[in-house]
């Protein structure tokens, strides 16, 4: 397909990693936009669980009817370590009894800027004007790179230095807690049921990596079930 063709082809991309609040950004973007509008990139990175997740974005987007799909790798974030997630010499530890005071080993350096740079190249080409991305600040591991003020600063670098400069940002998830999340995805009908969280394992989530137990104290807030198993649930106390 050349560029031409590809132009017009997409309202909006969304960054799809296959976890709950990326599929909840996509379940909105599609109510917004359509299904046939929306775009969804996905991005492996060297993760422990990259194939897990791939399968995850290849199944919501299924459920969700997006055609219009992106996979590709950044491998040099295990070549640079420094995290958890790609670096097996680190170990992904349990989540504590404080999630959030201290940037934890799984922050993966300036991921997401990396993630929002081929989102926008993508988006230039399809003739997008948003992309979404499913980054939360409440109730989250406490990443310097889901803070507000990293998207307003990413959002002015996009209006400075891309060709129409008319490409944003939508981050419609960020203020919201991760119950609030749960709460919205189910009003949606978000496919919960084929999302992946976990850090560590790709056979039956953990439950006791700080994802999880973040996705555990959320759905327990909400009231609601969560549709995947866990190997260790009763380890998680909501809070």
């Amino acid at each position: 397909m050349t560029v031409a063709e590809q132009q017009n082809k997409a309202d909006a991309v969304v960054v799809l990693s296959g976890g709950m609040d990326s599929t909840v950004c996509a379940t909105l973007a599609v109510r917004e936009h359509g299904a046939e509008k929306t775009a969804a990139l996905h991005i492996s990175y060297g993760q422990r669980t990259e194939a897990r997740e791939r399968a995850a974005f290849q199944a919501i987007c299924g459920r969700l009817g997006i055609q219009t799909r992106l996979m590709v790798q950044t491998p040099f974030f295990r070549a640079i370590g420094g995290s958890a997630l790609t670096d097996e010499n680190l170990n992904v530890p349990d989540a504590g009894p404080e999630i959030g005071t201290d940037i934890p080993v799984t922050y993966v350096p300036f991921r997401n800027a990396h993630f929002l740079a081929a989102a926008t190249s993508w988006a230039e080409v399809l003739g997008a004007r948003r992309i979404y991305i499913g980054a939360v600040q409440q109730d989250s591991s406490g990443y310097p790179d889901c803070r507000p003020e990293f998207y307003r600063a990413f959002n002015e670098a996009i209006r400075t230095g891309t060709r129409a400069g008319s490409v944003r940002i939508e981050t419609p998830v960020i203020t919201l807690r991760k119950s609030q999340i749960v709460t919205l995805g189910l009003e949606l009908g978000a496919p919960f049921d084929l999302t992946w969280s976990c850090y560590s394992r790709e056979d039956q989530a953990c439950g006791s990596c700080e994802s999880c137990v973040l996705r555990l104290r959320a759905f327990a807030a909400a009231g609601a079930s969560d549709p995947i198993s866990y190997l260790v649930p009763a380890r998680v106390a909501p809070q």
